[in-house]
């Protein structure tokens, strides 16, 4: 069993040590077997990370790492740099948001400070001989801040106004609201444009593709 690192330069040690393993690698270690598809292991390669590095909120919703107050974000991209896909931060709550603000949300919680790891994942390639990358810390700065937050509140007043079913992808400017579920069947309680209570998909929060690229190209000066 791996032990939960005591210190932010333990982590980036860690990470840093398994910078340039494929996935293959990284799962013998653990006596892992390598999923041939992620379509019903979507989750695959951050539970690796997770398990590798010592992450230990499991599904609570608080960072990967609390003692440390970091969230842990593998992103896989294309020999580029560039994203291959959203981001999944977290799900959010559709009841009981009255006098929620941004500072006391989870999500601003889990972005706080993010130890990403990119992981070379073109589509010809298979999971096993995926790369993992070169691994960095980010804080969001003050623009970045402020328009996670202007996002986060127009879904706030959107789901508080009974229009939950009326959220898109296009909606948000660095961030998206969409279903997120194992299947159509995990419901959960909402609030109606009557002020009743519905039953619909739940939702997470995902940062768009442009956000982390430039988060990505700031870092590597792509």
């Amino acid at each position: 069993m791996i032990l939960i690192p005591d210190s932010e330069q333990q982590l980036m040690q860690r990470a840093s040590d398994i910078a340039g393993l494929s996935l293959a690698q990284l799962a013998a270690d653990l006596q892992m077997e390598v999923p041939s598809s992620l379509l019903r292991n979507k989750g695959w390669i951050g539970n690796l990370l997770e398990l590798t590095l010592g992450a230990s909120a499991g599904s609570k919703p608080q960072q990967d790492f609390p003692q440390l107050g970091i969230e842990l974000k593998t992103i896989p991209i294309d020999r580029f740099g560039k994203p291959l896909e959203t981001t999944f931060v977290c799900v959010t709550p559709l009841i009981g948001i009255g006098g929620l603000q941004w500072q006391q949300s989870n999500i601003c919680n889990k972005l706080r400070k993010v130890l990403w790891v990119p992981i070379l994942a073109e589509k010809k390639m298979a999971i096993s001989d995926r790369i993992i990358g070169s691994p960095f810390l980010w804080q969001p700065n003050k623009i970045e801040q402020s328009l996670l937050q202007q996002d986060w509140e127009e879904f706030m007043d959107l789901i508080a106004l009974g229009k939950v079913e009326h959220i898109n992808g296009r909606i948000g400017q660095v961030m998206q609201l969409r279903p997120k579920a194992a299947n159509s069947r995990a419901l959960t309680d909402a609030v109606g444009e009557d002020g009743q209570r519905i039953k619909t998909l739940p939702r997470g929060f995902y940062l768009k593709i442009p956000f982390t690229h430039q988060i990505l190209k700031r870092q590597f000066s792509i």
